[in-house]
């Protein structure tokens, strides 16, 4: 078999890259290890940034998007036991954040897929990446009891964090940079209306916690935990009970509960890989870089990786200029470590670090303070959170 551009990870990152080089009329296949059930039965992030959405209005899946997902133009900081908005949609001339769950930004990128016929290998086991440094790079694979071989231009790995993809790069070819997080976060998904119409991100002596939902009749809570904490240790009432601790009066009041659907304990951890090509082989999405969940970045940083791939590869088949595709690990890179520093410092903010005390806890009510009332400091948390627009090649 042969294609232009062979994807590796049929998540949405490989998922919104097909439709876009598929509109832009450059052929690819992608190859994912897992069933089509289990990506889709994945639980992820649920906030959208406008490049995303324009993006996947490019691609022709944002219909569904805009009729079900909630426009949000703000968010609230709670912090000694009082709620804050800040007003992104005033501070960003009139940008915002779209809440759609990526399962159904998943499902729409399938729908899609199949009904432009095009190819994807669900179930490909032992994948391995060939002669990426060449003008022929490889694709192997086995499906079936059979040893298969897919020929291509180029390879898009979008297979994520574990996949083969980064791991086929050669040791000293490669640097990574890392940052592990002293706690995770309990997170619970339950068929409850949200406590608000907008996230609530807490600042509590008892530690962090976000509000969140997936619609109007499905929410989404965290509270921050222990790393070494076990989800098995908490029930419902457990989380339910916590959850209600780090709230204000009126959260407590309207908090409805409910059985969890899916339960899990994810642990926070930064992490960058650069460069993010080398030779033939472009990583995009978990590929080369986490965040932590705080800013709302990762699926939005995957989406700005395959928007600027895509891009490239559309001026390389459309003009046979490598001048887009040689630029693309550095724009990638400085629109990941943008993220990286909001992130961290979110993060920071809002979550009770075990080694700081009582001391630090001041200086986060101190710097949340200033935020909320410093036009300078919510323009700057706005424009962050709302997302960056990407640069041109």
């Amino acid at each position: 078999m042969r294609t232009q551009v062979a994807i590796i990870g049929a998540g949405p990152a490989g998922l919104l890259l097909g439709q876009l080089l598929h509109v832009a009329g450059i052929d690819n296949v992608i190859v994912e290890r897992q069933t089509g059930d289990y990506v889709l039965g994945r639980i992820r992030a649920g906030v959208l940034e406008q490049v995303t959405m324009d993006l996947l209005k490019k691609a022709g899946v944002d219909a569904r998007a805009h009729a079900e997902g909630l426009p949000h133009h703000g968010i609230e900081l709670l912090f000694q036991g009082q709620r804050h908005r800040i007003d992104m949609h005033a501070h960003t001339n009139g940008r915002q954040v779209m809440v759609y769950g990526q399962t159904e930004v998943t499902r729409d990128l399938m729908d899609a897929r199949a009904a432009a016929g095009l190819t994807t290998l669900y179930g490909a086991a032992n994948v391995s990446l060939h002669d990426f440094d060449g003008e022929r790079p490889r694709v192997r694979y086995e499906k079936d009891g059979a040893t298969h071989e897919l020929e291509c231009d180029f390879i898009a790995g979008c297979d994520g964090y574990h996949g083969v993809s980064r791991a086929s790069v050669p040791a000293n070819a490669v640097k990574l940079y890392e940052k592990i997080y002293p706690f995770g976060w309990l997170g619970m998904l339950a068929d409850v209306p949200p406590v608000s119409d907008e996230l609530i991100y807490c600042n509590t002596p008892r530690g962090f916690a976000l509000c969140s939902m997936r619609s109007r009749t499905r929410s989404r809570y965290y509270v921050q935990v222990p790393v070494e904490e076990k989800v098995e240790n908490w029930s419902d009432d457990a989380f339910w009970n916590e959850l209600r601790l780090r709230l204000d009066p009126e959260g407590r009041e309207r908090l409805v509960t409910g059985p969890a659907l899916e339960k899990s304990i994810a642990p926070l951890r930064s992490f960058v890989a650069e460069p993010m090509r080398f030779g033939r082989l472009f990583l995009a999405g978990d590929a080369a870089h986490i965040v932590p969940p705080t800013g709302a970045k990762g699926l939005n940083l995957a989406a700005s990786d395959v928007g600027y791939l895509y891009q490239a590869l559309e001026r390389y088949y459309g003009e046979r200029s490598t001048s887009a595709l040689d630029r693309y690990s550095d724009l990638c890179l400085r629109r990941i470590w943008k993220a990286e520093r909001f992130s961290w410092w979110f993060t920071s903010l809002m979550h009770r670090f075990p080694d700081t005390g009582d001391f630090g806890q001041k200086i986060q009510e101190a710097e949340l303070d200033y935020l909320v009332h410093s036009s300078a400091a919510s323009t700057s948390l706005s424009e962050n959170y709302v997302g960056l627009p990407l640069e041109s090649f």
